[in-house]
């Protein structure tokens, strides 16, 4: 496939309930490396973002009959407060699919066709410990580190027997092992990667398949080819959504995945038995030689709130709601940028604190960029007539804050590090306040009528800052596509459609504030916060 396009996909997520920050957490992480993506290349089409919804789970069908409706028109309508969640975000994914959707419900059926054919899968029984809450088995191992509980919500386990379709797994444990050897960038954090490691021994074939019984639950899913007896597990149907949305003409150049996002309680799917299903995939049909393994698969703590765990029992989950009320008062923009600069992107739980929230938003927003910007653009129209002056000789301090910074963001992009380039961006920002604290254009402009060649030495300062200040609001643009969209049509300074990110923050490029072109102050882009104020309600 092309070396040019990326594909980044997020979990599909299970529509028993409606969306909280977990959610729009991975999904943001999702869109704001695809935004990078794109700006890094902007050619049409090179970069494709996939998320969606997880819809045959047997929760689905008890919370249905809970609410008096079917499964379908519960997951219908949970499924479009997901959409309507992730619109709120302002995610800029190109597809979302559906499980339940017939494109990828064909498709399901394709590849559990070709891996019956190829021996890959057969028909067995079955005896483990089963999780309920988490609809998957545990193996003995497992079940008993856990104290024979859900070690994800404690949940009593419950020991099964049943005759199941079984997927062999334990014939790819070989070709699993020198993967990871060969690709150890495939699962991240490191952490993670060290977690799959430990467990990635003596593989066990793994039931991909339920039997249907009168029980309402056990007839919601896609059903086995040529068996109506048995539906295929919810898991493996869900894992296939990420090729079957690309398994078109149009779209089959995306794959492989550049990069799964997901939480690290689903690390295991997607790290053992996902890729093990691809092998056994490419290898049963030449039609599949186009399915390689994904490039990685970026598995991010979780978010507790306030220093506590987030449960139901507690009720202190980030709904949606919470965050749409941090939006109303701070902008949507300020809370995008929180959640991604301060998320659990690592292996260690973030807090979604108020006053965390308080002083990053003071910090980097409204007395970083906002106040930055604000004093750049007064001095300007106050000394120059909101024209811009002419870049000078580059100043030392910000020239080299803002050296290379394409390079800079392509390297963190290869590490799917969004930090790192929202670092760069606060830095570079941080450097123009520094500089105009050590220049004081303010002071040597009251020297103009006496000296009139500090003049130049005052536009040359000025027209640095505002140069330094338009490439970090470029940086900045995939978290805060909006404030920084609206700092570019105040200086005149939208990036030119097709730019590519290397050439638009380049200092004194291409694409860099010309002489004469207009600044005007325009509104203030976050007003400060007051940390004593009580937390949106």
């Amino acid at each position: 496939m092309s070396e040019r396009t990326v594909y980044i996909t997020t979990p599909i997520y299970y529509v028993n309930d409606r969306p909280h920050i977990g959610h729009c957490y991975t999904t943001l992480l999702g869109d704001v490396t695809a935004r990078f993506h794109r700006l890094m290349d902007p050619t049409p089409g090179s970069t494709f973002f996939l998320t969606g919804t997880d819809e045959h789970a047997d929760k689905v069908v008890t919370s249905a009959a809970a609410h008096g409706v079917t499964p379908q028109q519960w997951a219908d309508r949970n499924a479009a407060e997901f959409e309507k969640a992730f619109a709120f975000m302002n995610s800029s994914h190109d597809d979302f699919i559906r499980t339940t959707q017939d494109r990828h419900k064909s498709k399901v059926l394709e590849y559990i066709r070709a891996l019956q054919k190829r021996g890959d899968i057969y028909l067995g029984d079955y005896t483990g410990w089963f999780d309920a809450s988490q609809e998957e088995y545990l193996t003995e191992t497992a079940a008993k580190e856990a104290n024979y509980v859900s070690p994800v919500t404690g949940v009593p386990l419950v020991k099964k027997t049943e005759k199941n379709y079984f997927f062999k797994l334990s014939a790819y444990e070989a070709r699993l092992k020198d993967h990871f050897a060969k690709h150890p960038g495939f699962v991240q954090p490191e952490a993670r990667r060290n977690e799959v490691l430990g467990r990635l021994n003596e593989l066990r074939d793994i039931p991909i398949s339920r039997a249907i019984t009168d029980d309402p639950t056990s007839q919601w899913g896609i059903k086995m080819p040529d068996d109506p007896t048995h539906r295929i597990y919810v898991w493996i149907d869900a894992l296939f959504n990420y090729l079957s949305v690309v398994d078109t003409d149009a779209r089959r150049k995306y794959w492989p995945a550049s990069v799964h996002f997901i939480a690290k309680d689903i690390l295991w799917f997607h790290a053992v038995i996902w890729p093990a299903l691809l092998m056994a995939l490419h290898d049963s049909d030449a039609k599949y030689g186009f399915v390689q393994l994904p490039t990685a698969v970026y598995s991010h703590a979780y978010w507790v709130r306030e220093g506590r765990k987030m449960s139901k029992s507690l009720g202190n989950f980030v709904s949606i709601e919470v965050l749409q009320a941090y939006a109303a008062r701070y902008g949507l923009d300020a809370v995008r940028w929180y959640l991604i600069t301060q998320g659990p992107q690592g292996a260690t739980d973030a807090d979604f604190s108020h006053a965390k929230f308080v002083e990053v938003y003071n910090a980097e927003l409204a007395n970083g960029i906002g106040n930055c910007a604000s004093r750049v653009s007064n001095m300007i129209e106050k000394y120059f007539g909101g024209s811009t002056p002419a870049i000078g000789a580059a100043s030392t301090r910000v020239h080299a804050a803002c050296a290379d910074a394409g390079g800079k963001v392509a390297t963190a992009l290869k590490s799917l590090d969004t930090h790192a380039v929202t670092s760069l961006a606060v830095a570079i920002i941080r450097e123009v306040d520094a500089y105009i604290n050590d220049t004081q254009p303010f002071k040597l402009a009251k020297t103009v009528d006496q000296n009139p060649a500090a003049k130049d030495d005052l536009g040359a300062i000025l027209a640095n800052c505002a140069e330094a200040i338009r490439i970090a609001s470029v940086l900045m643009s995939p978290a805060m596509p909006q404030k920084m969209a609206q700092l570019w049509q105040a200086w005149s300074c939208t990036p030119a459609p097709g730019a590519p990110l290397a050439s638009l923050c380049t200092f004194a490029g291409p694409h860099s504030l010309k002489p004469g072109q207009k600044i005007a102050k325009g509104d203030a882009l976050f007003m400060r916060a007051d940390p004593a104020e009580a937390p949106p309600a």
